[in-house]
């Protein structure tokens, strides 16, 4: 199977585009739900299918410890397995193992940890990885790497030698035809690691390339200036994902700078605990100011969850600890990212991501935005409450 990067416009530097794998195309810029433990918490395939997802990731870390990789591969890989027929991404599980910070000791021939489920004792290297990764069988896999803190100079120049070395040992022990194996540039937010980097994977001729290490403690500035400087040093012809980042601001905001594809657990963590998406922001839905709402949460949304159910409703049921809010939260927030991936998309084609990009920004409320504005909402609706 020979995977193919199209691209169809451009609109400034983002990107209309289709990534052809063995399981189907992906339509990018695309948003991946996260699926760790192979299913995405409260989802089933039809919820996600439903709501228009293409490209869902799987993690190598977790898989690898539970189930296990050898018994995937026996039920004939993760698409099998978990009932998905659309394209997988798994990560390499590096992230993982290396926020293992107490339990884990670092080697140059790969690094040694402590299971978080029963203490046991492991070792990843680039060799074993690509081992694992082969069996799970998904359509995407990742290098094993090392993610540094952003802003340590020393240690990213320490930590970018050997995430090289160790790609080229990923590269040559990578065997199977049906699964890209993308290279993941490092580099923290300093611009000639970055650029370093980039130009040594460009050389091992990867079919896509991640941007890895963002997102972790750097400031939303400093992420989109390290976008500005290393999207142009990746190949124009290949499909660029930066790794988790979910943030709706962030991922319009590296869109305009020439990101393809994301994948972030954000949107259903925050469901679960209540917090519901929308064009103006974030929205608690345990707040009081829901509790005779009939509106659904997002009027123009064509999720199962806005079709049917009221404010009020959901809030009852986070209130009263019912799984079913679980679920009907996410499934609104999934819908939201994809459908916000589809306005994106749209737009590009047409030539008008720069008014989109500025329309929808201007819009939504970032979280302490969104925080504050429900408490102006809550002391105007008390004072009117006062006054009749």
């Amino acid at each position: 199977m020979t995977f193919r990067f199209e691209r169809h416009s451009t609109d400034g530097q983002a990107r209309r585009s289709t990534f052809h794998t063995p399981h189907g195309p992906i339509e990018m810029p695309a948003f991946a739900p996260v699926g760790t433990q192979a299913n995405v918490k409260t989802l089933e395939p039809r919820d996600l299918h439903d709501a228009g997802a293409e490209l869902i990731l799987a993690n190598t870390y977790h898989l690898y410890l539970r189930p296990g990789h050898a018994l995937i591969e026996r039920f004939g890989g993760l698409h099998k397995f978990m009932g998905w027929h659309g394209p997988i991404l798994t990560d390499s599980g590096g992230y993982q193992v290396f926020s293992l910070a107490g339990s884990r000791k670092l080697g140059e021939d790969g690094v040694l940890f402590r299971s978080h489920i029963d203490g046991s004792q492991h070792h990843f290297t680039p060799e074993k990885v690509m081992e694992i990764e082969q069996a799970l069988g998904p359509d995407i896999a990742m290098v094993l790497d090392e993610c540094p803190p952003p802003l340590d100079r020393r240690y990213n120049e320490e930590a970018l030698a050997r995430t090289h070395r160790w790609a080229e040992r990923c590269k040559t022990a990578h065997y199977r035809p049906d699964q890209a194996l993308f290279g993941i540039v490092q580099g923290g937010v300093f611009e000639d690691l970055r650029v370093q980097s980039a130009e040594f994977l460009r050389q091992l001729d990867f079919p896509g390339y991640a941007i890895g290490g963002l997102a972790v403690g750097e400031t939303k500035e400093e992420m989109y200036a390290t976008l500005d400087f290393t999207c142009p040093a990746l190949p124009a012809d290949k499909p660029r994902y930066l790794m988790g980042v979910g943030a709706p601001e962030d991922i319009v905001e590296a869109v305009a700078r020439g990101v393809d594809f994301f994948d972030c657990v954000l949107p259903t963590r925050i469901a679960r605990n209540g917090q519901l998406l929308t064009p103006d922001g974030r929205m608690n839905m345990r707040n009081a100011q829901y509790a005779e709402d009939h509106r659904p949460v997002q009027e123009e949304c064509a999720c199962y969850t806005c079709r049917t159910f009221s404010r009020a409703y959901l809030r009852h049921l986070y209130k009263a600890g019912e799984i079913s809010a679980l679920r009907l939260g996410t499934i609104h927030n999934v819908h939201f990212m994809l459908d916000l991936m589809r306005q994106i998309r749209a737009a590009i084609s047409a030539g008008e991501f720069a008014a989109f990009r500025a329309h929808f920004l201007a819009r939504y409320r970032i979280t302490d935005q969104a925080t504050r504005h429900a408490q102006r909402e809550l002391r105007a609706a008390a004072k009117q409450q006062a006054t009749q």
